[in-house]
């Protein structure tokens, strides 16, 4: 049997006190230490036996049953009660170099016992110290029982002393490989172990990120088109009000902005929950889209607006960025620039799409302004490789320019082509 910790744990020659690691769990080596037991008590039990039917009876037989009998009993307390107060793991190896020592000078039939229990010196021995001190304390036993045996006789010499010395030396040198072994298969599972505890804090770093990315991108999405559709049916809704004593005619027109606004509104919610699988807005060319929200503004606002819009060719992606930056320069016309005119130009570069939204307003220091909107055009277009340049200054108007690099059309590749050739 494997000697078993209060913990349940099995104990082993590379034991905690040992090694310091916690021993290793492979059932490689629990499968290897449970045969070496069974060899042990195996043995154990053929020299009672042999001690008991061979021989006739005197004091050395007696004597060597005796000591046989106590190491059975301490290996078996230990194997069985390792924290066992009274018969500790150290007592048992005392106990072992003790009773060893004495069958070898009793009896010839040592050699067999001594080979096998080698390992125990190892396995209950705290440190490889102790390990080699109690080999060599063992060894000098049995060679000092052996010697008074049979003296300084050749067959001593030639055989019991050289062959207890080479098993020894085997032992040790088996000992410290095995225990080397052990002690890289502690150092990989300690690596292992960091290895997954760091690839699980990344997991969840990432995992943070991306749900942070995600509550960015969604606060975006929701100030980009319902909050300012919110906004517009805000102020509709009261210039409305407002009209219907003097010009229904006027008001009813209003409302009906106030419905397109609330219906597109629901479109993007449902977009935003996931219930629809696209987005509508931009859908078309990239000039009907802006032609259709600057014609809305007009007819909000009453502001002149003057468009100069290129039928530009662009990915769903690029539209909506395009279109966001439009609505927002827009939005921020109607609310902070009182502004009398506004122009939207949008053309074709050799490395890219340009979008120009300039008004006649108030203007105001870029460097101190914290709104949101800004920061989310910038972050748009930057994820698609593009940047936003916002100029303007107190009672000068703003210009909002945006650019975003295109891959060049088949026609335009066609002429760079031929001109290089």
């Amino acid at each position: 049997m494997i000697p078993w910790s209060r913990a349940g744990s099995p104990t082993n020659p590379f034991s905690a006190a040992a090694l310091g690691p916690p021993a290793p769990t492979d059932p490689f080596w629990v499968a290897t230490l449970r045969r070496w037991n069974t060899v042990c008590w195996v043995l154990f039990g053929a020299m009672a036996l042999g001690l008991a039917t061979t021989g006739g009876p005197g004091p050395d037989r007696y004597a060597a049953l005796a000591l046989l009998g106590c190491v059975i009993l301490s290996y078996a307390v230990v194997d069985r009660r390792p924290h066992n107060r009274v018969v500790r793991p150290h007592t048992y190896l005392w106990v072992l170099v003790l009773g060893l020592g004495g069958m070898a000078y009793l009896r010839s039939g040592y050699a067999a016992l001594f080979i096998v229990t080698l390992p125990h010196f190892w396995l209950f021995a705290r440190t490889v110290r102790a390990s080699t001190v109690f080999i060599g304390l063992v060894t000098g036993t049995t060679l000092t029982g052996r010697w008074l045996q049979e003296g300084w006789s050749a067959e001593f010499l030639s055989s019991t002393l050289v062959s207890t010395l080479v098993v020894a030396a085997v032992g040790v040198l088996m000992g410290l490989w095995v225990r080397a072994v052990v002690e890289q298969s502690h150092e990989r599972a300690r690596l292992i172990g960091e290895l997954e505890r760091a690839q699980l804090q990344l997991s969840e770093a990432h995992q943070r990120q991306g749900a942070a990315e995600e509550r960015e991108r969604m606060a975006r999405e929701i100030h980009d088109t319902l909050a300012q559709g919110f906004a517009s049916i805000i102020v509709l809704a009261e210039a409305a009000r407002a009209g219907l004593p003097t010009a229904p005619d006027h008001s009813a027109q209003q409302l009906r902005s106030i419905e397109n606004t609330a219906r597109e509104n629901l479109a993007e919610a449902r977009v935003l929950v996931g219930s629809a699988q696209h987005s509508h807005a931009a859908a078309g060319s990239v000039a009907d889209t802006l032609r259709r929200t600057l014609d809305r503004f007009a007819e909000d606002t009453g502001l002149a607006v003057s468009a100069e819009l290129d039928d530009v060719d662009c990915d769903q992606p690029a539209r909506i960025a395009l279109l966001r930056c439009t609505q927002e320069s827009l939005s921020n016309v109607r609310k902070h620039a009182a502004a009398s005119t506004v122009g939207v130009v949008l053309t074709r570069q050799p490395f890219g799409v340009e979008l120009e939204i300039t008004d006649d307003g108030r203007g105001f220091v870029v460097e101190e302004s914290q709104g949101f909107g800004l920061v989310g055009m910038r972050k748009r277009l930057a994820e698609l490789g593009g940047r936003l340049t916002v100029t303007s200054s107190v009672g000068d108007g703003t210009r909002v320019l945006a650019v975003l690099p295109m891959i060049p059309e088949e026609g335009e590749v066609a002429v760079g082509v031929a001109g290089m050739s």
